[in-house]
């Protein structure tokens, strides 16, 4: 059942915003300053690839103060719009009945996109 929830979510909006993270993070990546925003960027295009069956946590011994002076800087910089951007595919999704999957989906992703230093995919 996840395969199948995994390859809609890909027809349905899911590798565009895949390529998305994937694109801003690479162009996030040119200046030494922005790697660690890039990788971020990557973790998040990798779940939005296959998020059915996969799961963001904290890393083992995360949130520290590194992640949270970090996390303060992503919020600074404007990256919280990917949330509401989350959060509004999310109420989109969750009109139909058919699409309350992928609209939890979404909002799965709301949080850890505000806060995302020190999680990992598991």
């Amino acid at each position: 059942m996840k395969f199948i929830g995994n390859i809609c979510w890909l027809l349905f909006g899911g590798l565009i915003i895949a390529l998305i993270y994937y694109i801003v993070g690479l162009l996030m990546c040119i200046t030494i300053i922005g790697i660690p925003f890039g990788i971020q960027l990557f973790k998040f295009g990798t779940y939005a690839l296959w998020p059915f069956g996969h799961e963001l946590v904290d890393a083992p011994g995360e949130p520290g103060c590194v992640s949270a002076v970090m996390d303060l800087v992503w919020i600074l910089l404007g990256w919280w719009e990917i949330a509401i951007l989350h959060l509004l595919c999310g109420v989109l999704f969750c009109i139909t009945i058919i699409g309350i999957p992928f609209g939890m989906q979404h909002f799965k992703m709301v949080l850890p996109t505000i806060f995302p230093f020190g999680k990992e995919i598991r």
